[in-house]
């Protein structure tokens, strides 16, 4: 057991001992290409194309394509992949049917694998799909620009810092000792409504988002997935309600971090460009996201009430279940995981100090191993590399991105509007990141490009980094595979909510 544990221990420390290679290398020093600090000759940066005196967005975009074809490849890849996320429970169904037909065929006890029920399990597994395509992504590099571009884009040009922090951020906010001090936090809220399955779902709701701005919301999203395994959908709830929660979730973690300047990534991809502090983003953005919160929260309370309120029956059991799982760990120890939470948050752009420290951290658990939980590295690996693939594609999206945000002379509202809408197809963070990169936009412009960024972050599962980590831990409660159109539905009504009180609530840089 020692010598297993030990095993996996060094597996994991020299996988990331590696990874500070790779984010050194994005971060050093990078060779100009035409002044620019890139190496690869794709993407083109924007500065670069020539339109004619005046050129509508539409026109631009049409441009770019010509001057650079590859630009019409990736994005064209990009939509396949997208595509492919909508139809992966198909590759899914196919694997089951495989898999049945191999132990059919040779019994259960043998040793061999259908080889093929594997690979179509692969293509089904939607943490793996951006990953795939880059295969194809690469391919279409090679063509267009040469193997050796490629290989510098893939491995000096593209910063891979977010994807890393997420992984670590992950497996430490899962710990034991974190998770079992937020359960108690969180229910001595819940027992004010004598933590029923209401209470603990309307706490978990309300409060983990919140945490986000404070915590970061990968780390948010890690912690209030985790309770809502526990204390929610352990009971089984109906497939309504159960995506009317993940929906509401995924909605709150993407806005419940708009109350600092540093824990959201579209607010912090903007807030050193454009000046903004705390005060600045809680006074124009965080405490309408407050109201949207409560108010949404409230909304699907009300109409769930008849399912929650029958599932009270099921909490005695919950409630004996979980007093077993509870066991004393010292204060020590607590403190200890949270010193290394917030160590990593604090330096989440310095890879170096995080991953170093997490190596630290995983000698910690060895040693208070008789306190602890295995940690599982398996959701956030795959989590990050997800979150890895997705900035691949994502960054060779800006040449059609960029003129819808910032050439279309468009009014505030459908700008926000229009964020909105591209960031379901995109990272939000990429979506306010290139809007940062065009010169001249006014102050209600920049709050419309970020409003409808953070509004639109839980409608699909590439909207916002944090939502794989949620779909990864709440997974197994639908079937393995969380469908699209079903998410995108129930995140309807408290997406809406959100865009109304952005657009209709006042704020300094509205009236600036």
């Amino acid at each position: 057991m020692q010598i297993t544990f030990q095993y996996r221990f060094l597996r994991w420390a020299l996988l990331l001992c590696l990874l500070p290679v790779m984010a050194h290398a994005a971060s050093g020093d990078i060779p100009a290409y035409d002044g620019f600090p890139q190496l690869s000759h794709f993407p083109r940066p924007l500065p670069l194309y020539q339109h004619e005196a005046g050129a509508t967005a539409w026109q631009m975009i049409k441009e770019r394509a010509t001057q650079d074809p590859f630009n019409v490849a990736a994005s064209l890849i990009f939509v396949l992949a997208v595509t492919h996320t909508f139809v992966a429970s198909m590759f899914r169904q196919v694997s089951h049917k495989l898999e049945k037909q191999h132990l059919e065929k040779h019994g259960e006890d043998t040793k061999s694998v259908s080889f093929w029920a594997v690979v179509f399990h692969f293509f089904g597994e939607v943490e793996a799909v951006f990953g795939l395509w880059v295969f194809a992504l690469a391919a279409a590099a090679w063509w267009f620009h040469g193997w050796t571009d490629f290989k510098n884009y893939l491995g000096v040009d593209v910063d891979f810092t977010e994807p890393v922090f997420v992984i670590i951020v992950m497996a430490i906010a899962a710990s034991k000792p974190v998770v079992v001090f937020s359960e108690r936090c969180i229910g001595k809220v819940a027992a004010l409504a004598k933590q029923t399955p209401a209470a603990w779902w309307l706490s978990i709701l309300t409060i983990g988002p919140l945490l986000g701005s404070f915590i970061t919301e990968p780390a948010a999203m890690t912690l209030s997935a985790l309770l809502l395994s526990k204390r929610f959908y352990s009971l089984t709830p109906s497939k309504t309600l159960a995506y009317g929660t993940l929906g509401l979730l995924f909605v709150n973690v993407s806005v419940g971090g708009t109350l600092t300047h540093f824990a959201a990534p579209p607010i912090l991809m903007v807030a050193s460009t454009w000046k903004w502090t705390t005060a600045t983003v809680f006074l124009n953005i965080g405490w309408k996201m407050i109201i949207a919160i409560l108010i949404s929260n409230a909304a699907y309370f009300a109409f769930f009430r008849r399912e929650l309120r029958e599932m009270n029956a099921a909490s005695a059991t919950a409630k004996v279940q979980a007093s077993n799982d509870e066991v004393a760990i010292p204060l020590n120890v607590t403190l200890t995981h949270l010193a290394f939470l917030a160590w990593t948050v604090f330096n989440s752009h310095y890879p170096p100090l995080f991953i170093g420290s997490f190596l630290f951290f995983l000698a910690y658990v060895q040693a208070t191993r008789q306190h602890q939980a295995p940690i599982s590295l398996h959701s956030p690996l795959l989590v990050g590399f997800f979150l890895g693939a997705l900035v691949v594609h994502g960054r060779c999206q800006s040449w059609w991105i960029e003129p819808l945000l910032t050439s279309a002379h468009l009014p505030e509202w459908a700008l926000l509007l229009g964020s909105a809408v591209l960031t379901t197809f995109n990272d939000n963070a990429a979506i306010t990141y290139l809007a940062a990169q065009a010169p001249g936009l006014g102050d209600f412009a920049k709050y419309a490009v970020v409003a409808g960024a953070v509004a639109a972050g839980g409608v699909t599962v590439i909207a916002n980094a944090p939502n794989p980590a949620g779909q990864s831990i709440l997974g197994k409660h639908f079937a393995g595979q969380v469908s699209p159109g079903k998410l995108a539905l129930a995140t309807l009504v408290p997406t809406l909510i959100c865009i109304i009180l952005l657009l209709f609530l006042r704020s300094p840089l509205m009236h600036s």
